[in-house]
Order: structure tokens, then C-alpha cells, then sequence
């Protein structure tokens, strides 16, 4: 009897582990895909867009961002890579989420962030980054984001509240990164690698400064669940550990 008993409650949990797994499995869906542009939903509020950026170093290189919508409202971190991608991002918004883009923020100043910002401009769509991103921005030739803001900035979807914070240097002097607390969720840009990663493009990287400054955004975000890194696989608070590990002792 005993036997049997346990035999059920295996059974039981197994059951429950598998609809759990499915449950999960079914948050992160390709809601739309072109040869542009790819949009993949995470959960509720929060959708991960890619697109992507011919390299000379590193080939055509995938490209991340994040949606963060609540009602009709939506904030984007950091612009595809280009303006026909971006177009087809607002356009999406716009016709299939029914939602106006209250911003668009840059995390640092390199193509992969700022390389669709004309085409926000054209929307009429406001674009913010770190005073230090507009700088450098104009330094290197590339697009402008248009407000500016010193460390740190709050901006709104609907009740999502989207923290952008400046925590020091790393993939590049300026790079920001976003946490939206109740989902408990991360756009780490390029600062935040994803598993397994290599170091990528160092450039205007400083990797003394890396590990510390992801230190930093641990102990700011200790209770992080998911974790939207620059470039790959989303991930957890683990992709912060990882980045940590690989950038330590340079």
C-alpha cells in the first residue's frame, strides 16, 4: 500500500514538473519573424526584439533589445540595428500590441543601440540616453538620442516602471543598463554577456572595470529572474555571474 502510495505522488509530481516545464516553455513564443527582424514574447509585458548588424569582425551579428508594455503603452530599450528594422518594430507595435511608444532609450552608443534612432525621430517618438552615450554619439558620427539624462532616468509603460542606471564602465564607458522590479526583469545590453559567450568586440571596452561594475548591478538586483543580454540566449541571474567570471583578474 505504501508502495502504491509512493508510486502516485512520483507519479503526481512528475506530472506537475512536466505542466510547469510546458507552462514555461509556452511564456517564450516567436510572436514575428522577417528577415529583419525578430520578436519573441517572454511574458506578459515583456518581449525581446532582434535584429541584426553586418560586422566586419564578427559577420552578421544578432542584435537584442526589449519591449516593455502595459495597456497601450510601451518603452523600447535600445533601436534595431537599422531603420528598416525599426520601421517594421513600430509598425508592429503600433498594429498588432495596439500601443503607443512612449520612448526609446539607448544603452550605449554603438550601432546595435542607436542605429534605428532617425526613424523614432521620424515617428515622433522620444529618445533618451546617458548624457555620457550622446557624447560619445557624436564623437563616432553616429545617431543622436535627444534628451539626455545624468546616471540614472525613470520612465513609464502603463504601471511598468523601467529603472535606468548607469553603474560604471565595461563593454563600453557609457553603457546603461534597465530593470523593470515587478518583473522582476533585466536589459543588461552589451555589459551583460550571455552563456558561454567569448569577451566579443573590446574596442572601447574597459575589462578592469567589467567585473566590478556587473557586481554592482547584482547587488542593486539581487532578485533578477530574467536577464535580456546585448547579443544571444536570454538567461537569469547567472548570465551576471558568468560576465563576473569572464572579465575577472584582466
Amino acid at each position: 500500500m505504501k508502495s502504491l502510495s509512493k508510486i502516485l505522488f512520483l507519479s503526481s509530481a512528475l506530472l506537475f514538473l512536466s505542466c510547469s516545464s510546458q507552462k514555461e516553455t509556452q511564456k517564450a513564443q516567436v510572436v514575428y519573424k522577417t528577415d529583419n527582424l525578430s520578436i519573441i514574447q517572454l511574458s506578459n509585458g515583456i518581449y525581446q526584439h532582434i535584429s541584426y548588424l553586418n560586422t566586419d569582425s564578427f559577420g552578421k551579428v544578432e542584435c537584442n533589445g526589449m519591449i516593455v508594455k502595459d495597456g497601450n503603452e510601451t518603452v523600447i530599450l535600445d533601436s534595431p540595428a537599422n531603420d528598416k528594422s525599426t520601421e517594421e518594430l513600430i509598425s508592429w507595435i503600433k498594429n498588432n500590441l495596439h500601443s503607443k511608444v512612449n520612448a526609446v532609450v539607448a544603452t550605449h552608443f554603438h550601432d546595435d543601440c542607436v542605429g534605428g534612432l532617425k526613424e523614432f525621430g521620424k515617428n515622433n517618438i522620444p529618445s533618451y540616453a546617458n548624457n555620457k552615450t550622446i557624447e560619445l554619439a557624436k564623437q563616432n558620427g553616429a545617431n543622436v538620442p535627444e534628451h539626455g539624462f545624468n546616471d540614472t532616468i525613470t520612465l513609464n509603460a502603463g504601471k511598468h516602471k523601467i529603472l535606468v542606471k548607469y553603474f560604471g564602465e565595461g563593454h563600453t564607458k557609457d553603457n546603461v543598463v534597465a530593470y523593470i522590479p515587478d518583473e522582476k526583469a533585466m536589459f543588461g545590453g552589451c555589459l551583460i554577456k550571455e552563456m558561454d559567450a567569448t569577451k566579443g568586440y573590446l574596442g572601447d571596452a574597459n575589462v578592469q572595470a567589467w567585473s566590478q561594475t556587473v557586481e554592482k548591478v547584482k547587488a542593486q538586483y539581487p532578485d533578477v529572474k530574467l536577464i535580456i543580454p546585448g547579443h544571444g540566449e536570454t538567461g537569469g541571474i547567472e548570465l551576471l555571474d558568468y560576465t563576473i567570471k569572464l572579465f575577472k583578474n584582466n
